[in-house]
Parts: structure tokens; sequence; C-alpha cells
């Protein structure tokens, strides 16, 4: 990883696409990105079930045009309404995320011990920040790390925070920026959550999770990162 040098700290910066589950786009038909497939994809009915379509396996105009929208919204490519691994990979982790409910901690992963913490599961890509055992705010989805640039596991602490903090390498944003390690950092986008390949190590959020992060935690408080991104 590169540096960059701001006030005298290291920092990274992290937009590049992301989205949970980089899996391999396959083999989708070779058709301009402006049309929309007539053929179905090794996922059909999976894709079909959670769009609400008619579970049939069949491609049909009205499932193309559900799931290209989809494609669209969270920056799939190609997005021509192919249902193919990257499309579902992202459709089945938001059903993995949902089933987690209020209990992000279940298996006891994050440390109960340290008062207020925020965790990070990367392989579901959830974030939340709990106070001991008791769940203070999430869980959230998170974008972290692609392959080649992942987020670093174990356990952090917020050094440095910058509110309005620029990249000097990408030359992005990176708006309530609280930094836990080296280059990587919480901090917002203006994208999906869901938005493939994945950062360049940081933790992305949304404008409202980055600013509720924001305002919870502050400089000395814990960080915990866990589990491996799938694709990394």
């Amino acid at each position: 990883m590169r540096d960059i040098r701001r006030r005298g700290v290291i920092a990274l910066g992290v937009t590049g696409l992301v989205a949970p589950l980089t899996l391999a786009l396959g083999s989708a038909p070779a058709q301009a990105a402006s049309s929309c497939t007539t053929q179905k994809g090794p996922y059909q009915k999976q894709v079909e079930k959670f769009l609400g379509r008619p579970v049939d396996g069949k491609q049909s105009a009205a499932d193309c045009k559900a799931i290209k929208a989809f494609q669209t919204k969270h920056g799939i490519t190609p997005n021509i309404g192919y249902a193919g691994s990257v499309t579902w990979g992202v459709m089945d982790l938001m059903n993995k995320q949902k089933a987690v409910g209020t209990k992000p901690n279940a298996a006891g992963k994050c440390p109960t011990n340290k008062g207020r913490i925020a965790c990070v599961n990367l392989t579901l890509q959830i974030s939340w920040i709990q106070d001991g055992s008791r769940l203070v705010y999430g869980p959230v989805p998170v974008r972290t790390g692609r392959n080649g640039y992942e987020t670093r596991t174990g356990l952090k602490k917020i050094y440095w925070r910058d509110i309005d903090h620029v990249s000097n390498i990408y030359d992005v944003p990176m708006p309530y920026s609280q930094f836990f390690d080296g280059g990587q950092a919480f901090h917002s986008v203006n994208l999906s959550m869901w938005n493939p390949p994945g950062s360049h190590g940081c933790v992305n959020m949304t404008p409202a999770t980055a600013k509720k992060y924001w305002a919870l935690l502050k400089n000395g408080d814990d960080v915990f990162v866990y589990g491996r991104k799938p694709g990394t």
C-alpha cells in the first residue's frame, strides 16, 4: 500500500469500487452494456426469487428489466440483466446481512471486555458499535478492501479523525474519516455499499452511517476487524 501524508499523519485513500462478494463475473453474454439480454443466467431462479419475480428459471423482458435495474443501482457491470455470479452474490450477501437482525455479535467474535468498540465483520460486510455486550448502533452494511487491498484484521484503536479529509493519492474526498490502522479508516462514500469490486482498504460507509460513527466514537476507541471478505 502506498502512503498519503496530510497534516503529518499517514492516511490511505479509499475509493475504488467495492461491493461485498467480489466474485468472478463468469461468462456473461457478449452484448452491449446498454442492451438487455434475452439469455437466462446460471442463477436465474435465485435472482427471480430475490426480486419477487415469477420463479420459472426463464428470462423474460420483465425479468431482465428488474435485474438490470438492480445492477444499475449497485454499480454491477455489465448491467445487461444477466443473472450471473456477481449479481446473485450481492443478493445472497444481502440476505445474510438481513438474517443477522439485531444480534451481530451472536457468535461472540467481537470483544465484549473493551467498553465501546466498533466491530467489522468482513465475511458479512457489516459493522456495528457495541459497549460491552450492549448493541449501541447497527449493524449496517459496509464496503471493505478488495483483493490485493484487504482491510487488515485484528484489534486496533482510532488514532486520528479528520471530518473533511481528502486522499492525496486518489484525490477523492473521504468525509468523516476515522483512522484506525495506518491508512485504513472508516469514512463515507456516495456509492452503494454493494458496488464492486472493493475499496483500497478503508471501511466505506453511507454518509448517514459515517456521521453516526463520528458522533459515537472518539480517538482511543477500539476497533476490531475479523473474518475474510469473499473473493479476497
